[in-house]
């Protein structure tokens, strides 16, 4: 298996960006040992690129972005708002020099309309994944898209959601971003959405059940590490869970509970968890 550990921008800060929060989150995620952070693009999209892209390389980093649309981006009402907003986020993808662009790509977070999905939603939302994947392709970055819990969207809960669409795409460059959290509330068990996937599974959030400490909650990963070695899982694996210890993070992210670990203790757990899995 050909994997790269990260951590998310989440790890160390709240996700308001800024210069001078981005270049510390930047820092403690090389410090600490990661091979690359998760940056979680703000939706106007403002940051210097140039000067977060000094920063990742005086810091010997790689990165990848992700994106999270709002709700006034839900494609399924606001198509042409949602494309637009996803192109912007592949500009500052290409910006930084890196190529994939993750995150929840398929409906604004929190928007529901009380019912399931419609036919006539998927098909709106398979033309902007189309065009928006032939965008990327000329950029050299790949797309992938996160299913989320039922709590969060009714759009793509699960793997199979989200491959359904992008097999409708018929777009080479769009793949799945899994995430152990929503996994643990929406897919049967953690060995057959990554089996099913195969190689279109690209990039993965690493999380406990609770949002804490892997190896603490009720997540089966002795399952999820042994799919990853059956498809010779080549992506990345990055952490996505949160500390309270961080000012404004409970708010941010409903982590209503003490955490048991501040930040630091966290991600170095979190990391040692993952090398001793992955290398085995």
């Amino acid at each position: 298996m050909n994997i790269k550990l990260g951590a998310s921008l989440l790890s160390w800060i709240t996700p308001q960006w800024n210069a001078e929060s981005g270049k510390y989150a930047i820092e403690k995620t090389a410090q600490t040992g990661f091979d690359l952070i998760e940056i979680l693009l703000p939706n106007s999209m403002e940051f210097d690129a140039a000067t977060v892209k000094k920063q990742l390389r005086e810091n010997d980093l790689e990165a990848v972005c992700s994106l999270n649309l709002p709700k006034d981006a839900h494609i399924a009402f606001y198509p042409g708002i949602a494309e637009k907003l996803i192109k912007k986020a592949i500009d500052k993808v290409n910006e930084l020099d890196t190529h994939l662009l993750a995150g929840v790509l398929h409906g604004g977070i929190g928007v529901f309309t009380g019912k399931p999905v419609t036919k006539k939603e998927k098909d709106i939302i398979t033309e902007v994944w189309c065009n928006v994947a032939d965008y990327a392709q000329a950029r050299n970055v790949d797309i992938a898209i996160e299913p989320v819990n039922r709590y969060e969207s009714y759009v793509c809960n699960t793997a199979e959601n989200v491959l359904e669409l992008i097999k409708k795409t018929g777009k080479n460059n769009l793949f799945l971003h899994l995430d152990t959290f929503h996994m643990n509330i929406e897919e049967n068990n953690f060995y057959d959405p990554i089996i099913n996937s195969g190689k279109r599974l690209k990039h993965i959030h690493v999380t406990e059940s609770h949002r804490g400490m892997p190896g603490e909650g009720t997540v089966n990963w002795d399952a999820f590490f042994s799919a990853l070695e059956e498809i010779n899982f080549e992506g990345n694996l990055v952490l996505e869970n949160f500390s309270s210890s961080i000012p404004g993070m409970q708010e941010k992210v409903s982590l209503w509970q003490q955490s048991p670990h501040n930040a630091q203790e966290l991600a170095e757990g979190s990391l040692a968890f993952l090398k001793k899995h992955t290398k085995k």
